[in-house]
């Protein structure tokens, strides 16, 4: 192999066994000191630092940080008094005998470069190549490749294949909005950037392929958030045929657990997952990305309570939350009234003291009866405080969800050494739109339906479950999948009911609808977000720290200039005006 001119070994492998030795370096001036008759200059690249020393002070004093270049040097030993532990190659330095600078840095440094996460996002971003010379921004990004090759491995040691699939395609209402690109060959019509690969993965099932997988880019324009991408996102994506659900959940949790256990620090989820149908996890945790760290429970109180004299437990749904023994003072209380109320709703209370008898300001509205019914139900006791909602149904499920995260969080009941994984299921496969009153698809319009045709014409469709499943840890939705839909009657049937008729269906999913009368299989797959993965391990708060070149958190990148304004000619060209 040709010899690097620029060096030939790396500023982090420099160790006491190259003593005595000439070496060559290359990197980035990270800090420049001057003692007057000696010069000191840590050098950084990839893999660490290392310090050079020169008594030539005058020839190096007037470079910069941060510019780079090559070093000529022999490496020696410090002396028992200069060694720093805190350095990987704190035994040794390399004195300088020769140093060029291949690239000056010429602009003042918009931030200290280790403390750039110190910065403003927008000034992070928008000098996004210097943000990723800190090593905390760069070891995120270092970090996202091995898991990535780690989940390559895995699937292909389950015997999938990997398969790229387009990212020019038509656009479809799979549930968010498309990134559309006009056509210049085709007047008034349109491509679009893939929400998922969701259909050419049922259509490789329909091909005959076995076992699919990609680590598939995905684009779709819903607002950015500290768990959410702008714009573009990568996930898992895989597919198997002759399957069952039961096969796709063995193949889940062994990419999350073996991926957990080698990258994270914490305990992870034994296998099998706990499975929590949707419908139990929205009643007990007020969520369907149930964070069971927590171990606050939300209870339904309706029948009993609702007995009670207090008006507003009349006509409504009421759930509760029982804490043990909480030594709060009056205002704590008051802080949880004033976040249920800033919520849009309201809280009352009950604290249980000696001899089970109640302190609240709703306690004159209750009877004996009821409040015996409460002890039992609850097996409350003496130090327990039973914080009450009453709202109208799903509005108070998710009051009660967001004070059961409150509580977990103020009152420090949430392990954070532990990677807590489940498994939610059963999802309705339709949803009422409260503002138009029409039906419409829960989640995925391909996921199969439970009971099949059979249900689709004979049930309530507000009672038909989906053959639906998501994988959800700490609280956060990791990867969503099902049992997919390969009949064309049930297909038709389904569209049908959310008020598409077959024309629509033919129009919309022309392939689909098509493969899947030339002999579809069972078949099921799922996918979890790479980039939430690596959030998770890293313990980031925003998953915009795990991605090389994020948008913004208003979709924009002021490094690229984008979005931004194109030339009339490329109007013309796709036959596009802008209107006002």
């Amino acid at each position: 192999m040709k010899e690097n001119i620029y060096r030939n070994v790396y500023c982090g492998n420099v160790d006491s066994s190259y003593v005595s030795k000439e070496i060559r370096l290359a990197g980035w001036v990270n800090s420049i000191r001057n003692l007057g008759s000696l010069l000191f200059i840590t050098l950084r690249d990839e893999t660490g630092i290392v310090q050079l020393i020169s008594q030539d002070v005058d020839k190096y004093i007037n470079i910069n940080r941060e510019s780079t270049v090559t070093v000529t040097g022999i490496v020696q030993k410090r002396t028992d008094d200069m060694i720093n532990p805190n350095m990987k190659t704190g035994e040794i330095e390399v004195n300088i005998t020769s140093l060029e600078v291949l690239g000056e840095c010429q602009n003042v440094l918009p931030f200290e470069i280790s403390r750039s996460k110190e910065s403003t996002e927008d000034t992070r971003l928008k000098y996004r190549y210097l943000d990723l010379r800190n090593k905390e921004v760069h070891d995120n990004i270092l970090f996202r490749s091995e898991v990535i090759d780690f989940l390559r491995y895995t699937m292909k040691s389950m015997s999938f294949t990997e398969i790229q699939t387009p990212i020019i395609t038509a656009t479809s209402p799979e549930g968010a909005r498309d990134f559309i690109v006009p056509s210049r060959k085709f007047k008034g019509k349109f491509y679009a950037l893939p929400q998922a690969p969701q259909i050419f993965k049922q259509l490789l099932m329909v091909s005959g392929f076995n076992r699919y997988f990609q680590i598939a880019p995905c684009f779709r324009d819903e607002d950015p958030r500290s768990d959410r991408l702008y714009g573009e996102f990568y996930q898992l994506d895989f597919e198997m045929s002759f399957v069952t659900a039961e096969d796709v959940y063995e193949v889940g949790q062994k990419v999350f657990y073996d991926t957990f256990t080698k990258f994270g620090d914490k305990e992870v989820s034994p296998i099998p997952f706990k499975r929590i149908p949707y419908r139990e996890s929205i009643l007990k945790y007020g969520t369907d990305k149930p964070d069971l760290r927590n171990p606050l429970i939300i209870e339904e109180l309706t029948e009993i309570l609702s007995k009670s004299t207090f008006e507003p437990f009349k006509n409504t749904t009421i759930r509760g939350i029982k804490v043990e023994n909480i030594e709060k003072s009056n205002s704590w209380f008051k802080s949880m009234e004033d976040f249920v109320k800033n919520l849009g709703g309201n809280l009352g209370y009950i604290k249980v003291i000696e001899n089970n008898t109640f302190k609240s300001s709703l306690d004159k509205f209750l009877t004996d009866e009821i409040r015996e019914e409460l002890i039992n139900k609850l097996s409350l006791k003496e130090g327990n405080v039973l914080f009450i909602i009453a709202n109208e149904k799903d509005k108070c499920a998710k009051l009660a969800g967001q004070l059961r995260i409150k509580l977990g969080n103020e009152l420090d009941l949430i392990d954070k050494n532990k990677y807590e994984f489940c498994i939610v299921n059963d999802f309705p496969f339709y949803e009422k739109n409260e503002e138009e009153g029409t039906i419409e698809f829960s989640h995925n319009p391909f996921s199969m339906p439970q009971g099949g045709l059979e249900a689709l014409n004979t049930k309530n469709p507000y009672d038909i479950l989906a053959y639906q499943y998501d994988f959800v840890c700490n609280g956060y939705e990791m990867a969503s999948g099902g049992v997919r839909n390969h009949s064309p009657e049930i297909l038709k049937k389904a569209f049908e009911i959310a008020g598409y008729d077959e024309d629509v269906v033919k129009a919309k999913f022309p392939s689909l609808y098509e493969a899947f009368k030339y002999g579809a299989p069972p078949h099921a797959g799922m996918a979890p977000g790479i980039d939430r993965i690596l959030m998770l391990l890293k313990d980031e708060e925003n998953i915009r720290e795990m991605v090389a070149f994020p948008l913004s958190a208003n979709g924009a990148d002021a490094m690229m200039g984008c979005p931004g304004e194109v030339f009339e000619k490329q109007l013309r060209e796709t036959h596009i005006k802008i209107r006002d």
